[in-house]
């Protein structure tokens, strides 16, 4: 099968996809559910922040995991966990119920970013990481673009039990395909012998065979990049969770929108999204292409990407809720270009071994800053507006920017 790796590449976007639509799954039915269930959003800030303090705490045991079971185990491992608990929502009767199913939730889609980003690093060489990295991440914006709409329908046309089972089943039925096609390049046997020898071209790929360390998690820490890492994804992965999770919530109480209206609009700053992962990938790549250091294209690519976030604070202020919608869409485009390349960034800087558990680390302490964030975020609109939310995450970006260009200084990643 020729261009194999692109296909694996599709395999992590559609999980990618249903992992954003399954999380994403409760924010457009609490419309609903605030009706049945007489919710606040200081609640609603409370069930998010327990999906988001089970995902960020099983981040790094998630990437763990995989690296000790491999890349197909692992995922399937992850995937099937989190498509039954999503599908117990269907059961939930209290807020209690569903923050603890949204806890359970989160421990299973903590597996598949530090599974997807070891799966690229095993089948792409550095100067196709980002590019393949954008596919995958086009999943984040893509499965919360087809969150209100297809939640919508399936709440309007069969009840909001049915948001729940459809996206659970929809997971299982991918773990069958995932199974049946993904191997390690080395054993796979549909993969052709040029493909596999341009993937294994570049020195910056390390050999699956290369030895482990029983202490991998000290090996990683011990690393500067990684800390460098750490504070940009804390400072961003809020405000991408606050985007996802609440604008649903934004536009129902802010621009009256019903859920027919969510349905029909709110997917619009989520395809913009897409389009951000798809040009994100691309920035690196196009000046990789042209001669510059790995890490060199990567930090340019952040820095761009993060001087488009500014644009979500009139968005807030503009009366029209059209205006509104595409003052949304620049900084959610702006976030996922940003992904594309901060989420390569671990592939570049750590041995391969080293990847998954470098990504769970990474991905932990911005995770639970942005569990952090929904509860204040609540709380902030119940006794004010989102006004201040929006003005905080117009600057994020910038400032974590400047950190990953002042720490991370060397010309060569580690695994180069």
């Amino acid at each position: 099968m020729k261009g194999l790796r692109w296909y694996i590449a599709g395999m992590l976007m559609l999980v990618t996809t249903i992992n954003y639509l399954d999380r994403n799954s409760l924010s457009v039915a609490q419309v609903e559910l605030e009706r049945r269930f007489h919710m606040t959003n200081t609640d609603y800030g409370y069930m998010t922040f327990a999906f988001l303090l089970a995902y960020g705490i099983m981040h790094p045991f998630m990437g763990r995991i995989i690296d000790l079971l491999t890349t197909r185990r692992g995922m399937a491992l992850a995937v099937a966990w989190w498509s039954v608990a999503n599908i117990a929502h269907a059961f939930c009767r209290s807020v209690f119920s569903f923050a603890a199913l949204r806890a359970l939730l989160g421990i299973g889609e903590a597996g598949n970013f530090p599974g997807a980003a070891k799966a690229v690093a095993e089948w792409f060489p550095a100067k196709e990481r980002a590019v393949a990295t954008g596919i995958f991440n086009l999943g984040a914006g893509l499965g919360a673009a087809i969150a209100p709409p297809l939640i919508g329908v399936l709440i309007l046309r069969f009840g909001w039990q049915a948001a729940f089972i459809t996206t659970g089943l929809i997971g299982l039925v991918w773990l069958v395909g995932w199974l049946l096609l993904y191997r390690q390049p080395e054993s796979h046997p549909l993969l052709t012998e040029e493909e596999f020898n341009h993937i294994r071209s570049s020195a910056t790929n390390i050999s699956s065979t290369e030895p482990t360390s029983p202490g991998i998690w000290k090996e990683v820490i011990a690393r500067k990049e990684l800390w460098a890492l750490l504070i940009a994804r804390s400072l961003t992965d809020p405000v991408w969770l606050f985007f996802t999770m609440w604008l649903p919530k934004y536009f129902k109480a802010e621009r009256g929108f019903d859920i027919k209206e969510i349905a029909m609009f709110v997917w619009i700053p989520f395809l913009a999204a897409d389009l951000g992962s798809i040009v994100g990938g691309g920035i690196s790549a196009y000046f990789i292409k042209r001669g510059w250091p790995v890490i060199l294209a990567r930090k340019t690519a952040l820095l761009i990407s993060a001087a488009l976030m500014p644009t979500a604070l009139p968005a807030v202020f503009v009366g029209n809720w059209v205006w509104a919608l595409v003052f949304m869409s620049i900084p959610t485009f702006g976030h996922q270009s940003w992904a594309a390349s901060v989420l390569t960034l671990p592939g570049d800087l750590f041995p391969k071994r080293l990847v998954a558990s470098a990504y769970g680390i990474t991905g932990t302490l911005g995770i639970l800053a942005g569990s952090v964030v929904m509860i204040v975020v609540g709380k902030v609109v119940d006794v004010s507006s989102y006004t201040p939310i929006f003005v905080a995450a117009g600057f994020m970006h910038l400032v974590a920017a400047s950190i990953i260009w002042l720490l991370i200084r060397s010309p060569q990643p580690a695994n180069l």
